[in-house]
Formats: C-alpha cells, sequence, structure tokens
C-alpha cells in the first residue's frame, strides 16, 4: 500500500473503535478488520462482494462513485439515447423523451468490459501516434524554420553591401520585421506543441488508469470507469479530427519576397521604401486520421433509425399572424423562425412565435448563411440580396440575368433556382461556380434545393 496513512477499519470506526482494516471492500468502498470480515463473508448480502489484501489496495485510485452527481441517488437505469448511467431523477428531469429506459444492473451483466478496454486502449494508441507525429512535423518545421532564418540573414547582409549608406534604414526595417515574424510563428509552433503534448499526458494518463481499472474495482465500478474513459478518448478524438481545419497544424515556411527593382534602382536608394516583405507561406499536411474511436456504448447498440419506421410527434406550435400564403419557411440557429409570405414580406419571428422584423419588397425564398447573416430571393428584380440582421441592413445584393426563385446555402456557397429550369450555384460575391440543367419542373417557383459534399 502506497499511502502512510493507515485505512482504519470502517464498521469499527462507526463505533468509535479504530483497528486497522486488513482487508478492502470494493462494493462497500470501506476497510474490514479480520473480526468483521468474517461477519461480512457470513452474510448474505455481502458474502459474493469483491475484497482485496489491504497491502494490495491503492488508496490513490481516482473514486469510481455509484451515485448520481446531480440528484445523490444510486444509479440504476441506463439511457442508451445519451449513452450514460442515471439514477430515477433524471428520467422526468433530463430524459423524458429518451426511449429504451433500461435497468443498468442489466446492462453491466451485459457489457464486455475487456473488449471495451482493449477497444480504447486501441484508439488511445492510435490518437497518441497522431500527436506524436504532429509534435515531429512541428519540431521540424521550426528546425527550417531556423535554417531559413539564418538564410535570409545571410541574403539580407548581401543586399546591404550594394548599397550606400540609405541601406541602414531599410535593413534595420526588414530585419525587425523578419524578427518578429518568426518570432510570432515560432512561439504559436511552441504553444500549439505544448498543447498537444498536454493531450499526450491526459492520454497516457488515462491509459495507465485503464489498466488498473478491472484489477481493483467491482463490476459496476469498472463498467463506469471505462465508459467515462471512453467519453474522454472520445472528446480527444474530436480535438485531433479538428486539427485538419486548425491552422496551427499548417506547415510554415519564412521566406522573404526581394523587390524586384532592386538592381535596378541602385543608384536612386533615396527612392526606397522596403528591401521586400516577410511572408509566412502555409502548407496543408494531410494527417490521415483513420482511427477507430467511435461514440458508441459497451452494451448493444439500439436498433438504427429508418425513415420506413419513424414516427414524427408534433413538438412545438407557433400561430403565425398572416393572411397569405407562404412561400418559404426556415428555422435559425438559434431558435428563431423566418417565414417569407408569397411574393412578399419577410417575417423574422421568435421561438414563441413574436414577430421581431419585418423585411419588405416581394420575396420568395430564405437561407441562412451564418448567426447573424440570412440570404433572400426576389425573382421580379433578379437579385438576391444578403441581410444582416444584427444591424437590419442590406450588405450585399447579387445581381442576376434571369428571375431566381429557391435558395439554399452550403459550404460557402448560395444554390439557386433560376427560371429557365437552371439551377446555378454561386459564392458569395456572386461569381458563377457551376451551372445545372434541369429537366422542366411542374412548378419551378416551388424548387427545392439540397446541397451536398
Amino acid at each position: 500500500m502506497t499511502s502512510s496513512k493507515p485505512i482504519l477499519c470502517g464498521p469499527c470506526h462507526q463505533r468509535e473503535e479504530n483497528p486497522k482494516a486488513d482487508i478492502w471492500c470494493y462494493n462497500c468502498d470501506e476497510g474490514l478488520c479480520s473480526t468483521c470480515l468474517s461477519y461480512h463473508k457470513r452474510s448474505k448480502g455481502t458474502q459474493d462482494h469483491k475484497t482485496i489484501d489491504i497491502k494490495s489496495y491503492q488508496p490513490s485510485l481516482r473514486a469510481i462513485t455509484t451515485e448520481c452527481d446531480e440528484h445523490g441517488q444510486q444509479l440504476n437505469l441506463y439511457c442508451p439515447s445519451h449513452l450514460m448511467p442515471c439514477c430515477d431523477e433524471c428520467i422526468p428531469t433530463s430524459h423524458s423523451k429518451c426511449t429504451g429506459i433500461k435497468s443498468l444492473a442489466g446492462m453491466v451483466e451485459k457489457s464486455e468490459i475487456d473488449k471495451s478496454k482493449e477497444t480504447v486502449e486501441t484508439d488511445i494508441h492510435h490518437i497518441l501516434n497522431i500527436l506524436d507525429k504532429l509534435i515531429y512535423n512541428k519540431s521540424e518545421n521550426i528546425k527550417i524554420g531556423e535554417y531559413q532564418f539564418v538564410s535570409m540573414k545571410k541574403s539580407i547582409g548581401e543586399i546591404r553591401k550594394k548599397m550606400n549608406k540609405h541601406l541602414n534604414h531599410l535593413e534595420k526595417k526588414l530585419c525587425q520585421e523578419k524578427d518578429f515574424i518568426w518570432n510570432q510563428e515560432k512561439s504559436k509552433a511552441a504553444d500549439f506543441i505544448s498543447e498537444i503534448e498536454g493531450k499526450s499526458k491526459n492520454l497516457k494518463e488515462m491509459k495507465e488508469h485503464l489498466q488498473t481499472v478491472t484489477t481493483h474495482s467491482s463490476k459496476l465500478q469498472s463498467f463506469l470507469s471505462v465508459h467515462k474513459i471512453e467519453q474522454q478518448v472520445h472528446q480527444c478524438h474530436r480535438y485531433v479530427a479538428n486539427l485538419e481545419k486548425d491552422e496551427r497544424v499548417k506547415e510554415v515556411d519564412i521566406k522573404i519576397q526581394q523587390n524586384d527593382e532592386i538592381e535596378k534602382i541602385l543608384s536612386k536608394l533615396e527612392s526606397l521604401d522596403s528591401l521586400g516583405e516577410v511572408m509566412v507561406v502555409e502548407t496543408n499536411v494531410v494527417m490521415n486520421i483513420g482511427t477507430s474511436v467511435r461514440r458508441e456504448a459497451q452494451v448493444e447498440s439500439r436498433e438504427q433509425s429508418n425513415i420506413n419506421n419513424m414516427t414524427m410527434n408534433i413538438d412545438t406550435e407557433i400561430a403565425i399572424d398572416t393572411a397569405s400564403y407562404i412561400s418559404d419557411m426556415i428555422c435559425l440557429m438559434d431558435g428563431r423562425v423566418i417565414v417569407v409570405e408569397h411574393l412578399g414580406e419577410v417575417n423574422i419571428l421568435t421561438s414563441d412565435g413574436k414577430s421581431q422584423l419585418t423585411i419588405s419588397g416581394k420575396a420568395w425564398s430564405v437561407t441562412q448563411i451564418n448567426q447573424n447573416t440570412i440570404a433572400i430571393t426576389y425573382p421580379y428584380e433578379r437579385a438576391i440580396k444578403i441581410f444582416n440582421m444584427e444591424n437590419e441592413t442590406v450588405t450585399k445584393v447579387i445581381t442576376l440575368e434571369n428571375e431566381c426563385w429557391g435558395l439554399s446555402f452550403s459550404n460557402n456557397s448560395l444554390a439557386v433556382g433560376l427560371f429557365d429550369d437552371e439551377i446555378c450555384i454561386i459564392d458569395l460575391d456572386g461569381n458563377t461556380l457551376k451551372s445545372i440543367q434541369v429537366e422542366s419542373l411542374s412548378d419551378w417557383r416551388t424548387l427545392f434545393i439540397v446541397m451536398t459534399e
């Protein structure tokens, strides 16, 4: 036992006696002296408890609670929708709409902890390899940058030799820019490495903890602990997956772009404003994240949903005060609703149906671009207007050659249905990226567009 403080017998301590414990019971979560152990083994309620010699018990092992953190009740149920254990109080407060709630004891009994532990261990190893590779690549990037840094200094010195007194000022200016940019990039790279090393350290700690889970814990505690580690590993995987879009992963090269006119105007140094520009050239890195980390339970998963066996329920009803036909309607990211009247006004409503903003005009369709920005089609104006809801202003107008009707946004592009049976993909500056001719529609004004990868 690693702790220097002796562990006392729990039952005896309640009677204000303090004999040292000889055995640790994981189910009771307390120590037992030899006398109490004999009663413990003879009792029907405790004879099957998992015990261990007190010398082998590790009190530093992180406690695995079997009680609900929010309600303080015993965890006795399992929600397959959220993949988490819960108590009786959790059901009406947090899982009222969840289906398939099961007994936690039954799930533990059916679980394959060793298999789950092996999967989590493999995923940790895979993520660690990816993070180690990132650290290596970024470290090599710094080495290359240091070489480029030296090369630039030499290049600047050679330029300096060809110039007169005015070159001193220009050299100092460029060196300062070079020092600032490189130190800035090197600092970002070092911070990124430190962040990754922190993730690696946490994963290694999870791996070490995983080794002791099934050895020194009850099956329930092992199940909960592996489940908790699995969630943490999933978070690490999401972190690694998000790194693909993280600008910090890009390779950084430090280069100098020499002024092309230097050779021509050596005799006119006074007219020079700069020797060059220090640039950061970023290169995408292929990470090849092929991890098996996935968000799944340690027990049998629920039957996958199928559109043929889905049942739709009305969650919320909102009364709309309009006598016009509705040509389009969308729900915003923040819960608000936008209703477009048939060749009429665009109404922005709160989540409970109250009018927040009305945009006049003869609109037809609407789509959301980001949190505060929407795009609206105006067929008879042959225009798409980009509207900022926060400032309540039109920030851009994209004019088209034909009447524009149905509208959708994805991947920083707008897909718009045009009058002559055409779907046009354009960027937010109005540049045409792609044009698709479609068969004649029975009513081209009700064109619905689904944009995919």
